[in-house]
């Protein structure tokens, strides 16, 4: 095959700092992000998330490795937050990435839209322990939230 074709689903998960309810301006952000994933030759289907946490769906490039995607969405968001009076502003190390199919696509973006109302009844660290859940990921509760 002469050509190099991929569609890779990723469900993108990360928090601030301490999980500091620090995302004052949300839509920005979220803009701001999808277009750092674009600039990178992703696609980016949604952002949505709440005060303490995003959550992205990133169709992968197929030149990008995950971690340096999520590093520099972390990275280039966070310098240009303290730009918006965030001048603490920090995200936490790590990050949880998922692989879904195309199929997925329509339920991942109806989740990340309806954040607000889910985080009403459930809070950050039970919603990623059920979605570790729900994708079989095994991890160690002492490390989860440094």
């Amino acid at each position: 095959m002469p050509q190099s074709l991929v569609f890779a689903l990723v469900h993108i998960i990360f928090s601030t700092k301490d999980r500091t309810p620090s995302i004052t301006n949300p839509t920005d952000l979220h803009a701001y992000l999808a277009t750092v994933a674009r600039n990178l030759g992703c696609g980016c289907f949604r952002v949505g998330g709440s005060a303490d946490h995003v959550h992205l769906a990133i169709g992968l490039s197929r030149t990008i490795t995950i971690a340096d995607l999520i590093s520099e969405l972390k990275t280039s968001s966070s310098q240009w937050m303290k730009t918006q009076s965030a001048s603490t502003f920090a995200w936490q190390r790590g990050y949880g990435a998922f692989t879904l199919g195309k199929s997925d696509l329509d339920a991942l973006m109806r989740y990340i839209d309806n954040q607000e109302e889910h985080h009403r009844k459930i809070d950050f660290r039970d919603e990623l322990r059920a979605i570790l859940k729900r994708y079989g990921v095994e991890y160690d509760e002492e490390y989860l939230w440094e």
